[in-house]
């Protein structure tokens, strides 16, 4: 009898996640502008490589990282100073001086670089009032030193970008255990000996974390470099690109800028390898703030004021005088109203794109191994370390393609041409804004998805109620407050937004951003402070945001 042939047992396959797939696509679009980039960047000849590298790329570099060493140690000393002011020492008008201090956040730093520009002009207000007391009649016998300048690009940048450092900091200062402070004390410590030898280096990670932003935010900044003189590598992508109409140049800059962030990144790993930091107790004893009275007091409000009066108050006060003076003379600007429309409907349309791709990204990274949610987390968010310049040189080549492609399938079967569908319409500019922000809302539905306990998961499962149905009816209701912070954030960031709006907007399409940097870029100061106080206005809702979270924290 022959034996009939042993068949080989069926191997069941792992069944296909459709949130992992749908988050790797988000992840792919993510990540296209970086890989045509270099596409961009192949085009340049030799010659204009070799030009680049002996006239544009050391010197914008040179300028690039003194501006960045000059603004991260300055707004890291206010940041760390303020943030301990407020944590160790109590004084009336503490707390609203926390609160307060977050106001600068509220001012795109091109808007407070616009403001002191035309404060401190020569024949400006403030040094009007100085000749006058000095008894000098004309600027060509007195006038302060240019603000123009590297120093004066620093100090401005600083003080209002100080307030990442501080946000941070002052957190990690709230959650330290009193016990170490006062152990310290007791061997000898004075309470600065204390805050440098214990408090200080507790607080190194959250201080890397808000130093880490700041410089960001200064290597994206282009209008209050380009409006205070300086030349850093983004303002050199946008002149080349703009105004000696090289695409290929200017993304061979980008690569170069796009090697200093990734260089900032690794020696930010490199200088903490080692450093491990644990907590001296499950329930860690809080900090008691010492009592300020008299001078001492005045002096300390004074102190944490001075910030606010520089980052926010004077650019602030600037701004509605300038804006009362243009609406009493002549009225609200005559686009004004459609250009708010147009800032509002592009960063309502990329928020909503970004919540969506945030929150699929997210809820994946739950459901997958913990390498691969690591890998979706870390890949989605690596625009928001990028500046808005690098990724619109990116995204221009995959813009085209895809207008490209759309243009030729609507022929083939409509017989209807779509030219340039993205780039004309401003989907191309929310394009960029999601890939810019959306590490906002991917970090706000983690943190929604780590508060919801995954045995919720398991019951609706037994009652057979798939993810798709889990996702629905258990977290998004539960994630609703964080997902609707990280919204109003990014929201906030699209409308402030400027180095991607200027050069990927379509043609004729002015933002509030865009007006005031024009209005900026022909001295025509008051003409734009009307667009810059709508911007102000809306970037306190954020501000107050923080301050709210910040004292249920305290």
């Amino acid at each position: 009898m022959i034996a009939a042939p042993r068949r080989r047992p069926w191997r069941r396959t792992r069944a296909i996640n459709p949130w992992a797939c749908g988050s790797w696509l988000v992840v792919a679009g993510t990540l296209a502008p970086f890989a045509a980039l270099a596409v961009a960047a192949s085009p340049g000849s030799a010659d204009l490589w070799s030009h680049l590298l002996a006239h544009v790329v050391p010197a914008a570099t040179l300028d690039t990282l003194t501006l960045l060493a000059g603004v991260g140690l300055a707004a890291m000393t206010i940041g760390v100073g303020l943030a301990w002011l407020v944590t160790a020492y109590d004084f009336p008008g503490r707390r609203v001086l926390a609160g307060a201090l977050l106001l600068p956040l509220a001012m795109p730093t091109y808007i407070v670089a616009y403001a002191y520009l035309d404060v401190l002009h020569p024949v400006g207000p403030v040094q009007e009032a100085v000749r006058a007391v000095l008894g000098f009649d004309s600027p060509r016998e007195f006038r302060l030193p240019d603000i123009r300048s590297m120093t004066g690009c620093t100090v401005l940048l600083a003080f209002v970008l100080y307030p990442y450092v501080y946000l941070s900091t002052r957190a990690t200062f709230l959650m330290q255990s009193a016990n170490l402070l006062d152990a310290a004390r007791t061997l000898g410590c004075s309470r600065a000996q204390a805050f440098f030898r214990v408090g200080l280096p507790l607080a190194r990670p959250a201080i890397v974390v808000g130093l880490s932003l700041t410089l960001m935010e200064t290597l994206n900044d282009i209008g209050a470099s380009e409006f205070l003189g300086v030349r850093t590598l983004t303002v050199a992508i946008y002149t080349t690109w703009v105004t000696r109409s090289d695409l290929p140049g200017a993304a061979q800059i980008a690569i170069a800028m796009l090697a200093v962030v990734l260089a900032l990144g690794a020696m930010e790993r490199w200088g903490r390898r080692r450093q491990r930091y644990a907590n001296d107790a499950q329930h860690p004893t809080p900090l008691v703030a010492h009592r300020l009275r008299g001078v001492q007091a005045l002096a300390a409000l004074t102190l944490g004021a001075v910030p606010i009066a520089v980052g926010f108050a004077v650019p602030a006060a600037y701004l509605v005088h300038a804006a009362s003076v243009r609406v009493g003379s002549a009225g609200l600007p005559t686009s004004i109203l459609e250009e708010a429309l147009t800032t509002v409907l592009l960063a309502f349309g990329a928020t909503a794109v970004a919540v969506v791709a945030g929150t699929l990204v997210a809820y994946a990274s739950r459901t997958a191994s913990a390498r691969a949610a690591t890998a979706l987390v870390s890949l989605g968010s690596v625009g928001y370390a990028t500046p808005g310049t690098v990724v619109a040189i990116g995204l221009l080549p995959v813009v085209i393609g895809l207008d490209t492609v759309a243009d030729i399938v609507t022929r083939s079967l409509l017989g209807v041409a779509t030219g340039l569908l993205m780039l004309g319409t401003g989907l191309a500019l929310v394009y960029a804004y999601v890939v810019r922000f959306l590490a906002i809302t991917i970090g706000g539905a983690e943190a929604g998805f780590s508060k919801v306990s995954r045995a919720l998961d398991e019951a609706a499962a037994t009652l057979g109620a798939g993810a798709a149905t889990r996702l629905w009816r258990i977290h998004l209701p539960l994630l609703r407050p964080a997902v609707a912070t990280a919204a109003v954030l990014m929201f906030v960031d699209c409308m402030k937004e400027l180095p991607a709006t200027l050069l990927l907007r379509p043609i004729g399409v002015e933002t509030l951003a865009t007006h005031l940097y024009g209005e900026a870029a022909r001295g025509t100061y008051e003409d734009g402070a009307v667009a810059a106080l709508l911007i102000v206005f809306v970037g306190l809702g954020p501000v107050w945001l923080l301050a709210h979270l910040g004292k249920q924290r305290a």
